[in-house]
C-alpha cells in the first residue's frame, strides 16, 4: 500500500517498521531466554532476519542483545547511540553508525533522527555507556519509537506524529527509573499528539521464577490499563493493542 506503514510488534521493544520500501527492525531481542527471563510464546523470526537498517536505543542487554544481532544477514547496517559503536566493532559487526540526539540519517527514503530518551546509560555488569535515545522516522508516515523512556515535557517538540511505539511496561512486577508505565505513556502519547499510538515493551518476558502459579498479571494487565487511560484522555488517538506476532498498516 503507498504511503502506508507496516508495524511488526515481534515483543518487548523489537518492532519491525516497513514504509517507502525500507525494513527497519528496533532493538532486536529474538530468543526464547535472557539471563532469568523467560518468553511468552514462540518467537517468529520468519521475515526478520533481513532488514535494512536496525535502530538500537540504549545498550541494555535486552535491547543490544548481541546473539539476536547475529541471526540477522551478515553485514546488515546497525544504528546505535553514541558510545556503542567501538563495542559493537570488537564483536565483529562492521556495518555500525553512530547517531546522536537531533542528527539525522538517511535509510533508503526514510530519515531516522535521534531523539532523546530519559534512561540508565550503562551496559551491566561493567559495560560501556552510550547515549540512551529513542528514533523518529520520517518518510510517508512519521513514526516516534521511544525506545526507553520515563515521560518528558520534551517529547512535546515531536508532535505530531502519525504512529508512536511506546512502552508501557517492562518485564518484572514493577518499574525502575527512566520507565513508563500505563499512566506516564498515556501522557507521552498526548505530548506527541500521535494519531496511531501501539503500545510496546510489555506481554513478552518476565522472571521465569514468577510462572510457578501460570502466567503473571503484569504481562498482560498493562495494554488494558493504557487503553482505558488514553479513552478518556485522549479519545481521538487510535490506539492498536498488538501482541508479539501481531501487526497493522497506518
Amino acid at each position: 500500500m503507498t504511503g502506508a506503514a507496516r508495524i511488526l510488534f515481534v515483543g518487548h521493544s523489537t518492532v519491525l517498521i516497513d514504509m517507502d520500501g525500507v525494513r527497519l527492525l528496533t532493538d532486536p531481542l529474538l530468543r526464547r531466554r535472557l539471563l532469568h527471563l523467560r518468553r511468552v510464546g514462540p518467537v517468529d523470526r520468519d521475515g526478520l532476519e533481513s532488514p535494512d537498517a536496525v535502530l538500537i536505543s540504549h545498550v541494555h542487554l535486552d535491547h543490544l542483545d548481541f546473539p539476536s544481532l547475529r541471526r540477522l544477514v551478515a553485514g546488515t547496517r546497525i544504528i546505535v547511540p553514541t558510545g556503542a559503536a567501538a563495542l559493537l566493532r570488537r564483536k565483529g559487526f562492521r556495518e555500525v553508525s553512530e547517531l546522536g540526539i537531533g542528527e539525522e540519517l538517511q535509510v533508503g527514503d526514510l530519515v531516522v533522527r535521534g531523539t532523546p530518551a530519559i534512561h540508565d546509560s550503562t551496559r551491566r555488569p561493567l559495560g560501556i555507556r552510550a547515549v540512551p535515545m529513542g528514533h523518529l522516522i520520517c518518510g510517508s508516515r512519521s513514526v516516534y519509537f521511544a525506545g526507553d523512556t520515563d515521560v518528558f515535557d520534551g517529547m512535546a517538540e515531536l508532535a505530531p506524529v502519525d504512529v508512536a511505539l511506546l512502552p508501557i511496561w517492562g518485564w518484572g512486577p514493577s518499574l525502575g527509573h527512566g520507565h513508563m508505565g500505563p499512566e506516564e505513556a498515556a501522557q507521552a502519547a498526548l505530548l506527541v499528539r500521535a494519531r496511531v499510538v501501539v503500545p510496546i515493551h510489555w506481554g513478552t518476558y518476565f522472571p521465569f521464577q514468577s510462572a510457578f502459579r501460570g502466567i503473571p498479571a503484569f504481562v498482560e494487565s498493562p495494554p488494558r490499563d493504557f487503553a482505558k487511560r488514553l479513552e478518556s484522555a485522549g479519545p481521538e488517538i487510535d490506539v492498536r493493542l498488538l501482541h508479539p506476532g501481531e501487526e497493522t498498516t497506518v
